[in-house]
């Protein structure tokens, strides 16, 4: 009994050992795995109802006002609207506030969020003076809208839309996608315009629904020269950026190898667990110790 629970100790601590071994090495192989990191970029978008860029000259150049006006310009990463219906200048109609555009509905949106970003525009009804041409609007739109939007992991689209009839310069004219349009009034001045234009990238969208090259000279009385151009409804979007993903960390478990066991030999093949050797040695001694008994106990009876 002695030689039996002496033997079978050592297995215990043993198997004890190794146990104890695994849940301590089990954290570190945790703590190596990898994870995914979310982006902090949103992406961006913009959008401006009416935005102008045009050099006027008063009393035959003897006075230059430049006339940049932005009606209604948001950007995005924080979210915005705007619905202002009137843009303008003061100081250029003698002195008195100049209304550069009116409309019944204009308006500019930009929102960003995890899964992408998108800008839109709507002008309705709208129509756009520039000094020395109070009775007579450069343009007049029924409706123009655009719109960009950047989803993440698809491809950036950008278009722009028009409903409705154009004046320009007192005249109706139509609009096609992909050339220009030239109005040409004798007395008054020219006006080249561009309709929806859009370009896309990989990860960007942009358009414009109209842009206007803008010369303007009423009866070449040098009372105002306008020169410059106007744009109606632009918008951008950049997509988000995707997410870096780090690969899991390679951790391997610590080489735990049973005591007395030859190196090289492979237990886990024959199905042996780690105390294996101990076990067949105990019954090995335990063998020999009662072969001894039986011979003892034959020569005592003889």
């Amino acid at each position: 009994m002695n030689a039996n629970t002496n033997f079978r100790m050592p297995a215990r601590r043993l198997t004890a050992t190794a146990a104890a071994t695994v849940l301590a090495a089990g954290p570190v192989v945790l703590a190596g795995a990898g994870s995914a990191h979310a982006s902090a970029d949103h992406g961006r978008a913009s959008a401006v109802v009416l935005r102008t860029g045009l050099d006027v000259s008063l009393l035959n150049k003897t006075v230059n006002v430049p006339l940049a006006v932005s009606l209604n310009e948001v950007r995005a990463p924080r979210s915005a609207e705007r619905t202002a219906l009137t843009a303008r200048l003061d100081g250029v109609d003698g002195g008195q506030p100049f209304s550069v555009l009116r409309a019944d509905v204009a308006s500019a949106k930009a929102t960003v969020s995890a899964s992408g970003a998108e800008a839109s525009t709507n002008l309705t009804h709208a129509r756009i003076h520039v000094p020395g041409l109070p009775l007579l609007s450069l343009i007049e739109v029924g409706q123009v809208t655009s719109k960009a939007t950047c989803e993440a992991g698809r491809k950036p689209v950008a278009s722009a839309t028009l409903l409705g009839g154009v004046t320009v310069l007192g005249k109706k004219v139509t609009l096609t996608v992909g050339g220009p349009t030239e109005v040409k009034v004798p007395g008054v001045g020219e006006v080249r315009i561009d309709f929806s234009k859009t370009r896309t990238t990989s990860r960007t969208a942009a358009a414009s629904a109209l842009e206007l090259k803008v010369s303007v000279n009423p009866l070449k009385l040098n009372v105002a020269d306008v020169e410059g151009t106007v744009t109606l409804g632009s918008v951008t979007c950049e997509s988000p950026a995707a997410a870096p993903v780090s690969a899991p960390a390679s951790v391997s478990a610590p080489d735990i190898k049973p005591q007395g066991a030859a190196a090289g030999s492979d237990l886990a093949e024959t199905g042996g667990a780690s105390t294996t050797p101990f076990v067949v040695g105990g019954a090995v001694v335990l063998l020999a110790a009662g072969g001894a008994a039986v011979a003892l106990g034959r020569r005592h009876r003889s």
